[in-house]
């Protein structure tokens, strides 16, 4: 998706190294709130599948969300006798607010969660996040509705599950099957970009990651999983599908006012190194002159209607003059949204002014054609004028195409792939504190500042402030939404840890 705003700033994905064993690969998170039952046997079995499956070092993290049970003292516990296992405690309650602060702070190249009650199967734990580990896909999740799931719930929440996927492939767009399943990975780098941008901190935030991510060209990964219905789940179903169809509207409306930079997320042309070389290549040729085709094709018969009606109270060279003008601005808007996106009101003046010079050079082809055969014919008839416009605009439309292409809407990708930020280390290690949310039980790499940040809170959601202290700059960083640089500016050496390979001191 472009605009006319910043850059992307994703770098094209790449396979995690192998290397060093001891630095977490996967931080799989577990939000919770007043679990003391079933907090620990999640954890323990987690752990265990974990330690004989996961072929590198992984984290277990307790995001637990203001809870008033002794769900705290158990997962202090926990954390004091297994080495993988971290708390963190929120002082309040939201499943996206745990995941944004804990995943926003973790220092893992791929991070995940899923719901304490592991409905789940284990076994597509590595399938899920395999495909962020070689670098093919940018997100990963399970999905409950694929052909190959194998799935045990009531007739009340299969109904409302479908339901509530259906009215996002209506409303949204969406083309993933499964928006609310408790399984889901991403890509650290990923996550440093796109968490900013989602604004709900309850059970919509997924859906609104997951459209967000999809509309900005990220790729998403399926799993097929069996899932097992749990029946004593706290989930509030009414309360829940209002909190939804309201996120929906919110998301749909900033989608369709272009108020979201997703241009920021874009990945560059193609992943292998050899694509990266290259210069000079126009790219979506083939989408544009498709969709700049139907709009061409409704455009016209837009044109001959109005030329039609205008035709009857008014002579030929004012009809056409009349129904090109309002044609032309109708088909200006069109492919600026559609068939270039170019999203925002940004430029769209000019966009608009530009497209009536090229609506100047059809005039002077339609009106000159006109010419031409009231000079041949003193009265032609009418069906013969719609034949001669028709083919007098067939001809000022591949020309209208190039001039869209080549002037009005321009691709900026060479401009802009001189102009991507890297991200460096700080001089010193920064300070990091927070205003909402207490400090991470574990230390995250060295912040750094990305560019940008400060218009997305202006163009959506909630404004938000990230920055760091170095010497001579005090700085202030708000919970759950603070972003470091790419992780490969610190790139982990990573390899397969096998039972052989441990220590036998080491309890794991």
């Amino acid at each position: 998706m472009r605009t006319d705003s910043s850059p992307g700033t994703l770098p094209a994905r790449e396979h995690l190294p192998a290397g060093d064993a001891g630095t977490p690969v996967l931080d799989v998170v577990i939000p919770v709130y007043n679990e003391e039952k079933d907090l620990q046997p999640c954890v323990l079995r987690l752990h265990e599948h974990l330690k004989h499956t996961f072929p590198y070092a992984f984290r277990i993290t307790i995001a637990d969300n203001a809870s008033t049970d002794s769900t705290p003292q158990v997962a202090a516990r926990l954390e004091a006798e297994i080495p993988e296992v971290t708390n963190f405690r929120l002082e309040q309650k939201g499943r996206g607010r745990a995941l944004r602060t804990v995943w926003s702070a973790s220092n893992a190249p791929i991070l995940a969660y899923m719901d304490v009650d592991l409905s789940t199967d284990l076994n597509a734990l590595l399938p899920l996040v395999a495909p962020l580990i070689s670098g093919h896909s940018d997100l990963a999740i399970g999905s409950r509705l694929a052909r190959a799931s194998r799935v045990v719930r009531g007739p009340k929440r299969e109904f409302i599950s479908r339901a509530y996927n259906l009215i996002l492939r209506g409303s949204l767009q969406a083309r993933f099957s499964d928006a609310q399943c408790g399984f889901k990975a991403i890509r650290r780098d990923v996550a440093q970009v796109l968490l900013p941008l989602v604004e709900d901190t309850g059970w919509f935030f997924d859906t609104e990651m997951l459209v967000l991510a999809e509309r900005a060209g990220l790729r998403i990964h399926e799993v097929p999983v069996d899932w097992v219905d749990d029946p004593d789940s706290t989930v509030h179903i009414v309360k829940t599908a209002t909190d939804d169809l309201k996120g929906v509207w919110r998301v749909g409306k900033a989608l369709a006012t272009g108020s979201l930079p997703l241009d920021r997320l874009t990945r560059p042309f193609g992943d292998d190194p050899r694509d990266r070389e290259l210069t000079n290549v126009p790219t979506g040729l083939a989408r544009q002159l498709v969709g700049f085709c139907v709009i061409g094709g409704l455009s016209t018969l837009f044109y001959l209607v109005l030329y039609s009606l205008f035709r009857q109270f008014s002579g030929s060279q004012v009809a056409n003059a009349l129904a090109l003008l309002v044609s032309a601005v109708a088909n200006t808007a069109a492919n600026r949204r559609l068939t270039f996106g170019v999203r925002g009101r940004g430029g769209a003046v000019r966009h608009q002014a530009q497209g009536l010079v090229v609506f100047g050079i059809g005039l002077v082809l339609t009106s000159g054609s006109l010419a031409a055969l009231n000079a041949a014919s003193d009265n032609p008839a009418h069906s013969t004028e719609l034949a001669v416009l028709i083919a007098a605009n067939l001809a000022a439309t591949v020309l209208r195409f190039l001039l869209f292409r080549a002037w009005v809407f321009p691709d900026r990708g060479e401009s802009r792939t001189g102009s991507t930020v890297v991200a460096a280390h700080t001089p010193s290690s920064p300070t990091y504190s927070t205003t909402a949310a207490p400090t991470a039980p574990y230390a995250p790499l060295p912040q750094r500042p990305v560019p940008h940040q400060q218009s997305y809170g202006q163009s959506y959601g909630q404004p938000y402030e990230q920055s760091y202290e170095q010497p001579h700059q005090t700085t202030q960083v708000r919970a759950g939404e603070a972003a470091d640089g790419s992780w490969r500016d610190a790139t982990m050496r990573l390899q397969p840890v096998r039972p052989h390979d441990t220590d036998p001191g080491d309890p794991r």
